[in-house]
C-alpha cells in the first residue's frame, strides 16, 4: 500500500520528473486551461488573497510509490488539467505539486477537461482517486462539444452530483450556476465560443475569504 503523502520519503534517491514531454491534446485544452487559471487568480486578487496555488498541466505527486513509477517509466498518474489549493504559500514557484513538501496538502478543487480519449478515465479511475486518496472536496468535468459542466461534492468516500440552479449561461450549460468574472485571456482578446469563461458557483464559494480549510485524514 502506498504511504500517505505527508509521510513519504523526505529525500528520494532519484530526481522527480517534472515534464513528460507530451503536449496537451488540443489547442482548445491549452487555451481553456490557462483561461481557468487566470479566472481563479482574478477571483482571488479581487478578494485580496495570495495564500493559494492554481496550476495545470503539471505533475501532482502524492506518494513515493507514484514518484518511483514515473521515474521508472511505468504507467502512472500525472495530474489534473486544472487544480486549486488554498491556504498555502502562493508566491513560490513550483515545477510540480509535491504533497510531502506541502504539508500533505492535495487539491481542494479539480477541473478535468474532457476529450474522447480521456472522458472514461476522468469519470472512473481519476474520479475514484480524487475521492478516496486526494479527498478533494469538489470535482468538475467540462465537455467542450456539448458545453456541459458537471459538478460533484465529496460525501464520505464518494462524489455526489451538485444540484443545478437557475443561473446557467445559455442552453448549453443550464446544468450549472456561475459566478461572473471577466472572460478575457492574457492577450486581452475575447474568448472564442465553447470556453468556460466564468467560475462555477461551487468553485467561487470554495474561494471565499473565510472558507473553511478541508480536513485531511491523519
Amino acid at each position: 500500500m502506498s504511504q500517505p503523502a505527508v509521510s513519504a520519503l523526505a529525500s528520494l534517491p532519484f530526481e522527480l520528473v517534472t515534464s513528460d514531454g507530451e503536449p496537451l491534446e488540443t489547442n482548445w485544452h491549452v487555451i481553456q486551461m490557462n483561461l481557468l487559471i487566470d479566472l481563479i487568480h482574478q477571483v482571488m486578487t479581487e478578494r485580496g488573497r495570495t495564500d493559494f496555488f492554481s496550476g495545470g498541466d503539471m505533475f501532482v505527486y502524492y506518494t513515493d510509490e507514484q514518484a518511483r513509477d514515473v521515474a521508472a517509466g511505468r504507467p502512472y498518474f500525472r495530474g489534473p488539467d486544472v487544480f486549486y489549493v488554498g491556504g498555502v504559500e502562493g508566491d513560490r514557484e513550483r515545477k510540480a505539486w509535491v504533497a510531502w513538501e506541502e504539508g500533505g496538502r492535495l487539491p481542494d478543487v479539480i477541473v478535468e477537461l474532457l476529450s474522447p480519449s480521456t472522458a472514461k478515465i476522468d469519470r472512473t479511475v481519476k474520479k475514484d482517486l480524487y475521492a478516496r486518496v486526494f479527498r478533494t472536496p469538489e470535482y468538475f468535468l467540462y465537455e467542450p462539444d456539448t458545453l456541459r459542466l458537471e459538478g460533484f461534492r465529496l460525501q464520505g468516500d464518494r462524489y455526489q452530483p451538485l444540484i443545478p440552479n437557475a443561473h446557467g449561461p445559455g442552453s448549453g450549460a443550464k446544468s450549472w450556476g456561475w459566478r461572473s468574472v471577466s472572460g478575457r485571456v492574457r492577450s486581452g482578446r475575447r474568448r472564442p465560443p465553447g470556453y468556460v469563461s466564468s467560475i462555477p458557483t461551487g468553485v467561487s464559494s470554495r474561494l471565499r475569504p473565510n472558507a473553511p480549510k478541508p480536513r485531511r485524514p491523519s
